[in-house]
């Protein structure tokens, strides 16, 4: 410090400038002993000790030195003094040494920075994958993705697939086992790994329901001592049995897994002695579910239990505990908020905009579908209970009203009242007046009990076929709630039976515009365009419906009817096929199937169907008539006796199938057969000219002596039989002469020309049987059973004549099948009783 001399602010700022400044004088460093020691030294790093030196934007002061010479003068920093060049470097920016400048740079080198100048950065080296850390790590990351994929796949319902990547993931971690062993590292095996990928196979196995190998997988699992909580799969264990019905084994892994559970676990320990109590219930041994059930309503009461608890009660007829489980049911709280709180007020808007974003989010569905669970648990055991713990179930339903009342269930009173009400109705009580009585007790309340009540009065009295009342609750049910389908539906059925079908159809289309899915609506629609023929429109109502109940074998039936008028046979048997297949023991679809394969000419499949619809109903005339004819046909006449056999049994005052069975016999053959026939025929009916006619020729043939007797008969009811026939023309022919002379009469006056009238076909009686020929079914008959013998030809004969009237069905029309195999079409009068019936009743 002693050679540092501090620099003395003067008046004169621009005195010095010409002093010699020995810094850049190359030649007397040599002679410079500071230089010297500096380089032999780090005296040289130490900074220089200045002072300030006075502002000046020139140059600096020069200070003398011990030596004389004269030194530059630097900032305290060592910053270089302004227009100096040190080292040939460039002269910063600032005070701060600034980025890209350094002292080693030299003169006019580029301002670089970001040393772009360098070029690009050397590439990282490669990994050597062929390590075997590093083998590991690859196959350890395969197995993670194959139980990600697995899992994956499963949320989306692709079991099989899930399967075949669980087995995929336990090969590869079992060749990763494998390696770790051979490298010598078996004691970092991953066992987070192996846990997880045998609990994915047995869930996957589980799923696809191969039971056996989710055992083994889980059993694996278990008995593997390093694997932490692994019992706790044991419950999953359980639920395997419990689905192959093995019910003790699942109730012995379900105490097995209660007991690797600790009570802090109260939640988890809770749900699998509800598991034990089901299972109890399923054994029958409803002692051993009760103790379970009461120890959960003590400890952490919940609906599902309380229910299975009542109806452990009801198992065994224990009255008062019914009821005491009851009231524990009505009692059991739900931790739900108040409906209120999601009504906006009017002050603030911003909690109205909370409320509405609230209103219908994922936890309001919940609590709401929470609740809708509970009404019909609580409903349910209502309706069981009431009729068992009073001796009149009226009085047993009143208990539990009052008690709903006394409850947070206050709304749910009402609807037990009417349940009450419908418990009459099915009952059959339709005549007592207590179940109307106890709906018309509802015609005072609010709006949507009234027009429950009415719509079931509605449906009442169009049970009792009183349209008028009927029609009257509809109104009143519609006047309570014009958006109830249910009374809509009613009022269009009212509608229907007075026949104005374009006003029922109104009714029923604005209870689809309330309800779309409202599945009676659209049935009648469809049944009311087929009265109104309208078939395209009818067509389009039940493919609808079909789309929405895939399985109804009504829906179907109507289909293939509908297809069936449209003259699309095709059709009409592809539908009446799955009619088949949902409903195979239908023998109405069955006989249907055979008559439209009869029609299209293959009689082979006609004879499958129509033996089918035989075998499971019968008693079916027309069936029976058609297989018999078909063994005629066939030339198996000793077939077609039974046939003919079963029809005597079912109508044995028809003299026609008792000359079938007998004409059956003489063409096979056996002559005396049919002689003992056809006199059991003429004792039962001794008028019957073709059984007298048969009687002739065979005793005849077989030269018997009653040929005789049996020719005196003939001719005595041949004779009787023109004469009735003559009367019968007489009087045809007089009544004919009157109303000719009566026309006659009256042919001046416009007012006397009567306008014909049209009958209804009667059902032809036995001696009709001539005219009954006429009809569509005699006609197909005819043509099927040519071949049976007649009686104005000889019986040995086998033209196609021999077919007489008095074997065409003699009930004509009468044998015509109605059009609906499952349920009543809508030709019948009463068809909304079959096809609403129990669905307008709230369940």
């Amino acid at each position: 410090m002693e050679h540092v001399h501090l620099a003395v602010e003067e008046d004169d700022l621009y005195s010095g400038y010409n002093d010699y400044n020995p810094t850049f004088d190359s030649e007397e460093l040599e002679n410079d002993v500071g230089f010297q020691q500096a380089v032999r030294t780090s005296h040289g790093r130490r900074p220089p000790m200045t002072a300030k030196f006075p502002g000046t934007p020139i140059g600096p002061r020069s200070l003398a030195s011990s030596f004389g010479a004269r030194l530059h003068m630097a900032s305290s920093m060592g910053r270089p003094m302004t227009g100096a060049v040190q080292d040939g470097s460039a002269r910063p920016m600032t005070a701060v040494k600034a980025a890209g400048y350094t002292s080693s740079l030299s003169r006019g080198s580029a301002f670089d920075p970001l040393g772009q100048s360098r070029g690009p950065a050397p590439a990282l080296e490669a990994k050597n994958e062929d390590t075997p850390e590093e083998k590991i790590k690859i196959l350890e990351k395969k197995v993670n993705d194959l139980i990600e994929e697995s899992c994956m796949a499963q949320s989306m319902g692709a079991l099989q697939v899930a399967l075949e990547k669980a087995k995929e993931a336990g090969r590869k971690e079992r060749a990763l086992v494998r390696q770790r062993e051979q490298s010598g590292s078996a004691d970092h095996i991953n066992l987070d790994l192996t846990y997880s990928v045998l609990l994915n196979l047995a869930n996957q196995y589980t799923n696809n329901e191969m039971y056996p190998e989710a055992l083994n997988s889980y059993q694996i699992i278990v008995k593997n001592k390093m694997f932490s909580n692994a019992g706790r799969l044991k419950v999953n264990m359980a639920n395997i049995y419990f689905k192959q019905k093995n019910y003790p084994k699942a109730i012995k892994f379900y105490r097995m897994a209660l007991d690797q559970i600790t009570n802090a676990h109260k939640e988890m320990r809770i749900k699998i002695m509800q598991n034990i109590g089901v299972v109890f219930i399923c054994m029958g041994q409803y002692t051993d579910a009760i103790t379970s059930f009461e120890h959960i309503m003590s400890e952490s009461p919940n609906i599902k239990t309380g229910f299975n608890l009542i109806l452990c009660y009801y198992a065994i007829g224990d009255r008062e505990r019914m009821k005491k489980a009851f009231q524990k049911l009505i009692s059991v709280p739900l931790g739900i908020d108040d409906e209120d709180k999601y009504i906006p007020s009017n002050e603030d808007t911003s909690s109205n905009m909370v409320i509405e974003a609230i209103k219908n989010d994922k936890l309001h569905q919940m609590e709401r579908d929470l609740k809708t669970l509970a009404e019909k648990y609580i409903m349910t055991a209502a309706k069981l209970i009431a009729p068992a713990i009073e001796t009149l179930f009226a009085t047993g339903f009143d208990w539990c009203v009052d008690m709903v009342k006394s409850s947070q269930y206050v709304e749910l009173a009402n609807d037990l009242e009417i349940n009450k009400a419908i418990t009459y109705l099915r009952q059959k009580d339709f005549k007592q007046v207590r179940a109307v009585e106890t709906l018309k007790a509802f015609e005072k309340k609010d709006s949507r009990v009234k027009s429950a009540a009415a719509t079931n009065l509605s449906f009442l009295y169009f049970l009792e076929k009183d349209y008028d009342q009927a029609d009257r609750y509809a109104d009143l049910a519609m006047n309570a709630d014009r958006y109830n389908p249910a009374a809509l539906i009613n009022k269009g059925n009212t509608v229907f039976v007075k026949q104005d079908y374009e006003k029922a159809a109104e009714f029923y289309k604005e209870a689809l515009r309330n309800d779309s899915s409202c599945t009676e609506g659209l049935y009648n629609l469809g049944l009311t365009y087929q009265r109104l023929n309208r078939l395209e429109e009818a067509l389009d109502c039940f493919l609808k419906l079909h789309a929405i109940l895939r399985n109804s074998s009504q829906v179907m039936y109507q289909l293939a009817s509908l297809y069936e008028l449209l003259e699309n046979p095709e059709q009409a048997i592809e539908w009446l096929m799955q009619v088949i297949s949902v409903t195979p023991t239908d023998a109405q679809a069955l006989a249907k199937l055979g008559e439209l394969h009869d029609g299209e000419g293959d009689k082979s499949q006609a004879f499958q169907y129509y033996y089918e619809s035989f075998r499971y109903f019968p008693s079916n005339i027309h069936v029976i008539e058609w297989l018999g004819a078909y063994y005629i046909e066939t030339q198996f006449c000793e077939k077609a006796i039974q046939y003919f056999e079963r029809a005597t049994l079912i109508q044995p005052t028809q003299v026609k199938w008792q000359l079938m069975v007998a004409s059956c016999y003489r063409r096979s053959g056996n002559s005396q057969k049919a002689l003992e026939t056809y006199k059991e025929i003429h004792r039962k009916f001794p008028e019957n000219v073709e059984c007298l006619r048969f009687l002739v020729r065979l005793c005849t043939d077989m030269q018997l002596k009653e040929a005789q007797d049996y020719a005196t008969k003939l001719k005595k009811v041949e004779k009787m039989k023109e004469i009735r026939e003559q009367r019968i023309k007489s009087g045809r022919e007089g009544s004919a002469r009157s109303r000719r002379e009566g026309r006659e009469s009256s042919a001046g006056s416009a007012a006397g020309i009567s306008t014909p009238v049209l009958i209804s076909p009667k059902k032809s009686s036995v001696m009709d049987s001539g005219r009954s020929s006429s009809s569509t079914k005699g006609e197909r008959l005819s043509a099927k059973m040519r071949s049976l013998p007649g009686s104005n030809e000889p019986y040995e004969a086998s033209s196609p004549k021999e077919l007489d009237a008095s074997y065409v069905d003699p009930l004509g029309p009468q044998m015509d099948r109605p059009k609906t195999g499952v349920k009543k079409r809508v030709e019948d009068d009463d068809f909304a009783d079959e096809e609403l019936g129990d669905d307008l009743l709230p369940e």
